[in-house]
């Protein structure tokens, strides 16, 4: 294979705009979604259960199309693919805004899916191809920049947008940003030895893939809803998710041109590099999921006072990203990542000593520290797992890097979200039982908010008492399962700690063949 046809000419700096422009675009949007689902339910008049696949079906286009961005850049060049998926996403994104039902949004999502799913892994692959290998550091950090800026505005701008004029707006904003991404990257990127991959397609792998994917998308998205394997279609799409992706796995090895290689695996530093960005995946999402949770419900914040914690305690992140891309090279990457992953730990940790009742600064402090501490393992985790990796093999590794991070979130949120729920139950029979609703302490307070509740004038003051004291005791069995489930997530984070031993140090003085 010819490593050259993999290389990127063209103007950094437009290449990166285009980049980064589109990553944010890409990016932001699902965060921004996720705050408008209450206003499109309303909207649209869809029950509770339904209004999920707004999210699930663009995750579902997305986690097919992601491994397969390696093989369809092969096929059409950085320029044309690149260029086309932000086209699609941002045709879709205004089909999405002109929507008139709940079948109509999914179907369109679908299809923003599918440009998104390319955008995100195809934006680091170029970077990394454009940049020289002693500046990946930098390449590292600015596609960080651009990725996790989307999660930190997303909420906020969510928000104001709705607040401002509907939820239409949330997919219209993408229009302009979409537009100028896709001029820049067709203006900047010039691939002069690309030749289009003569490889047959892999008819087979893309349908396994498709099918295991979404399948287990699927699942992950709405078992808790189903009540997992109490559902039949639950248990079914599972059992057919694991003999497609197994079945996918055993034919991509065997196959002279899969679709998504595999063997890439084979090097020990991306494998590791990988294990780690699963966990990172599965601590962040689920960590934000269970903290936007707790702040709504025990809290009783309203979505944009959620996205203004975030703001607050992430904005670090603009500063901390590209210092770390510019210095970060003079120290060994996985001290780095060894500190980001303890200090991710922290502030887990401290996420589970919250109560019932707490102030601003208490909320933005383990916010803080995890934006701190991502940034310490996102660039230099980035860099060792692509830098020493062969030019041809960066779009193929890229997506599955990728892939991997989404997976553990969709993994962790459903998990956390189960045991969110099983937890709460078993602290609400934990505390009744230690609870004696005849007891001293127990009368007291009934004794207490009874005559609090008739001076307000309340018809029946005993039961309104017995109410409340009810109440405080869920709201006591909740919070208890919030800090048992962020505990949970601390003790998983830190056991990364492992695989950073099995990483290997990039060095810009080993050249990697066609690297420029």
């Amino acid at each position: 294979m010819d490593a050259r046809r993999d290389v990127i000419t063209g103007s950094k700096a437009g290449i990166t705009i285009a980049a980064m422009a589109a990553a944010l675009m890409s990016v932001l949007d699902i965060s921004i979604v996720n705050v408008a689902l209450s206003d499109i339910r309303a909207s649209f008049g869809t029950p509770l259960d339904q209004i999920a696949w707004v999210s699930t079906g663009y995750m579902m286009a997305n986690v097919v199309v992601i491994p397969m961005t390696g093989w369809l850049q092969r096929r059409f060049g950085y320029r044309k693919y690149f260029t086309f998926s932000i086209i699609l996403f941002t045709v879709a994104s205004v089909l999405c805004g002109l929507s008139w039902n709940l079948t109509s949004l999914v179907a369109f999502r679908i299809l923003q899916g599918m440009g998104g799913g390319a955008i995100i892994p195809t934006s680091q692959a170029i970077l990394f191809a454009r940049y020289p290998r002693e500046e990946h550091g930098m390449a590292g950090a600015l596609f960080g920049l651009g990725a996790v800026t989307g999660p930190l505005l997303g909420p906020t701008v969510g928000g104001l947008l709705i607040e401002a004029a509907s939820w239409h707006w949330i997919f219209l904003i993408n229009v302009p940003v979409g537009l100028f991404a896709a001029y820049m990257a067709w203006r900047s990127i010039e691939q002069p030895h690309f030749e289009a991959s003569t490889e047959k397609v892999d008819r087979n792998g893309i349908a396994l893939l498709a099918v295991g994917m979404a399948c287990l998308q699927y699942v992950l998205e709405e078992g808790n809803r189903e009540d997992w394997f109490d559902s039949r279609l639950i248990t079914l799409l599972a059992v057919i998710a694991g003999i497609a992706l197994i079945t996918f796995v055993v034919h991509e090895l065997e196959t002279p041109s899969p679709v998504v290689d595999l063997r890439v695996f084979g090097n020990r530093s991306y494998s590791a590099a990988t294990g780690v960005n699963f966990l990172v995946g599965t601590a962040l999402f689920s960590g934000s999921f269970l903290f936007s949770l707790f702040c709504g419900s025990v809290m009783r914040y309203e979505a944009l006072d959620i996205g203004l914690i975030f703001l607050k305690g992430s904005a670090i992140q603009i500063l901390l990203m590209p210092l770390i891309g510019k210095f970060g090279g003079k120290v060994d990457g996985r001290f780095l990542i060894g500190f980001g992953i303890l200090g991710m730990s922290l502030s887990l940790w401290t996420n589970g000593h919250l109560a019932t009742r707490v102030d601003e600064i208490t909320l933005i402090t383990p916010v803080f520290i995890r934006a701190c501490s991502l940034g310490f393992i996102f660039v230099p985790l980035s860099v060792m797992a692509l830098s020493n990796l062969r030019p041809e093999q960066r779009g193929n590794a890229a997506g599955l890097f990728n892939l991997t991070r989404e997976l553990g979130g969709s993994i962790g949120t459903a998990w956390m979200s189960s045991a969110l729920s099983r937890s709460t139950q078993a602290n609400v029979t934990a505390i009744t039982s230690h609870v004696d609703v005849y007891g001293q302490v127990a009368q007291e307070q009934v004794a207490s908010m009874t005559g609090a509740m008739a001076a307000r004038g309340v018809l029946n003051p005993t039961g309104a008492a017995y109410g409340l004291l009810s109440q405080r005791i869920s709201a006591q069995a909740l919070v208890r399962a919030f800090n048992a489930n962020f505990l949970i997530l601390a003790a998983l984070f830190v056991c990364a700690i492992i695989l950073v031993f099995m990483l290997q140090k990039a060095d810009p003085n080993v050249k990697v063949e066609g690297a420029h």
